[in-house]
């Protein structure tokens, strides 16, 4: 699946919520998400207006790594 180029960071944080992916902070532009799923992990989501491509891929392939999932299938659950 092809990568969306319309996604906000805020949007993104929201869709990231289906892997339990929960606020932990906010400082300036960036959130900061945390999930207990698999472990404890963290990332941090740029709130821009537009995430650039490769930061969005970059993103999600992290979420694929930590739940040991295709990237294709995040892709799927993310943004269909």
């Amino acid at each position: 699946m092809r990568i969306p180029r319309d996604i906000d960071g805020e949007k993104l944080a929201r869709l990231l919520s289906k892997y339990d992916y929960e606020l932990t902070r906010q400082t300036g532009s960036h959130i900061r998400l945390t999930t207990s799923r698999n472990g404890e992990h963290h990332l941090t989501v740029p709130k821009h207006k537009q995430l650039k491509v490769g930061t969005l891929n970059a993103i999600v392939s992290d979420v694929a790594q930590h739940l040991s999932l295709p990237k294709d299938q995040v892709l799927r659950e993310l943004f269909n």
